[in-house]
Order: structure tokens, then C-alpha cells, then sequence
């Protein structure tokens, strides 16, 4: 069974098993249950439990405490690690930052800063542990095995690429397990590993365009300019609002002399962005 239990959540986090079971039931978080009924948190959960926990402290009513983190549940990065991403709050708003982007989920008078690495360090044996027992078992579905290796991402990249193997064992089409390994893969340099593993995610689905802007990525960085066009058009025709894409897109029609294409394409980044 993945997930953190209750008592792993209270030590990681400081904070009591009541406390931890209050705050479920507030409404911000989304954890399952174990095969007694007992609740197990998600990574996602752990950052939503720290920020309410910073806003508890500096007594920031409950109702709002629920309503702001409702808000930041739902804007959280989906399917990828979250090590880059900071909480603060800057005057009266909390402010959300992933490295490239900030958003303000809610207003809030207090100082709250900390980093999500900070809980990945301490997360990180707890899913080891729990990946070692799931090797030995052989029990978790294909579903449990892409959950754990998400959660091994920041701390154990070789466990996770091993867990997101054995996901695509139990199911060769899961996409999200082969653009994450794809990504793994590419990170480690073994760019023709991940184009393998993105090629597969399309062919499960067609018009997941993560997964063709990350084969585009990659098809740069191998030298493949036209190649990686096609990828990034891919991607834009999954997603018309991928503004990154647009812009790659300019940048190589401008590599290749094609400036009419190139200046087409960076205005439509530009209205995207504005």
C-alpha cells in the first residue's frame, strides 16, 4: 500500500495525529485509505499539510486556512516532482513559485517560507522503505507503482526509475510512467532511451502533449531540428495554449532562415504570454 500514514506525516511534519486528522478533514486534502480503513497521505498532501501548518501557527482562521489551500491544491504542478516549488506569503498574499512562475492561491498576512525539498529529504526513506517492501510483496498495482516512483523522484532517481519499470511491466500503456522515465532517462543523459519512452506515451495517447514537447526537447538536444518541429507542432496542436512550445518553435524556424515562420510563431507566444 502507498501513501504516508498518519504517524508518518505527524513526525515528518511536527506535528500531533489529531492535528494531522483535523486538517483532513478540512476539505484540502485528498488522501486514501490503507486496508484497515486508515488514512494515507500523497507527497502533494505533505506540502498542503506544511503550508497549513505555517498558517495555523500564525493564527490565520480555519475557514480561511480551507479556503486558501483549496485553491493552491488545485494549482499545484501535476505529474512532476515538486522539489523546485516554494510557499511564501509577501504582504497579504501567499505566494506560490515553481522556478519560473509564482501564483497567488489566496490572501494571507503572515510570513510562511519554506521549501518543498525540505520534506522530499525526510519523505525520501519513508518511500524506500516502502518500495524495498514492494519488491519483496509484489502486490502493488501498475497505478501504485507510478505513485511511489513519483514520490522517489527527488531523493532516490535510480529507485524511481526502477519503480515507473515495473509500473510498465504491469501495464506497457501507462503513459505517465513512460514520459516520467522518459524524463528520468533524459536527465541522465541517455537521450535515445527517452525518445523511446515518449514515443511509447504518444502511441498510448495520441494527444498528450507532454509528452510530445518533451520528445521535441529531446530531439533538440540530439541535433534532430526538424524532427523536434514536428514535436513541437504536435504539441500545440494537443495543447493551442503551450506557450513554451511557440516559442522553441521561433527560435528553431529562426536557426533555419525560415524568419516569417519564425516571427508567426513568437507572436503567437507573445499573445499567450501577455
Amino acid at each position: 500500500m502507498t501513501g504516508y500514514t498518519t504517524q508518518d506525516v505527524a513526525k515528518l511534519l511536527g506535528l500531533s495525529e489529531a492535528q494531522v486528522r483535523s486538517f483532513a478533514r478540512a476539505g484540502f486534502l485528498t488522501p486514501g485509505r490503507g486496508p484497515r480503513g486508515d488514512l494515507r497521505f500523497s507527497f502533494q498532501d505533505l506540502v498542503l499539510l506544511r503550508a497549513a501548518k505555517g498558517l495555523a501557527a500564525a493564527k490565520i482562521p480555519a475557514r480561511r486556512i480551507r479556503r486558501a489551500l483549496k485553491q493552491l491544491r488545485d494549482q499545484l504542478p501535476q505529474g512532476r516532482p515538486l522539489s523546485a516549488l516554494r510557499i511564501a506569503a509577501e504582504g497579504d498574499r501567499i505566494v506560490v513559485t515553481d522556478g519560473e512562475t509564482a501564483w497567488y492561491p489566496e490572501s494571507g498576512q503572515v510570513v510562511l517560507d519554506f521549501t518543498v525539498s525540505e520534506i522530499a529529504t525526510k519523505a525520501g526513506p519513508i518511500a524506500r522503505k516502502r518500495a524495498e517492501a514492494a519488491r519483496v510483496e509484489e502486490t502493488l498495482t501498475a497505478d501504485e507503482w507510478y505513485a511511489l516512483a513519483f514520490d522517489l523522484e527527488i531523493t532516490s532517481p535510480d529507485e524511481a526509475r526502477d519503480a515507473y519499470r515495473r509500473a510498465l511491466e504491469l501495464d506497457p500503456h501507462h503513459a505517465g510512467a513512460h514520459i516520467n522515465l522518459g524524463r528520468l532517462l533524459h536527465e541522465a543523459g541517455r537521450l535515445e532511451d527517452a525518445l523511446g519512452h515518449y514515443r511509447l506515451a504518444l502511441q498510448a495517447n495520441p494527444d498528450d502533449s507532454t509528452a510530445a514537447f518533451d520528445l521535441a526537447i529531446a530531439l533538440e538536444d540530439l541535433g534532430r531540428t526538424t524532427e523536434a518541429i514536428h514535436a513541437y507542432e504536435q504539441a500545440i496542436r494537443s495543447d493551442p495554449r503551450l506557450a513554451d512550445a511557440y516559442f522553441n518553435l521561433a527560435r528553431l524556424y529562426e536557426l533555419k532562415g525560415k524568419r516569417a515562420a519564425a516571427l508567426r510563431y513568437l507572436s503567437k507566444y507573445r499573445r499567450l504570454v501577455e
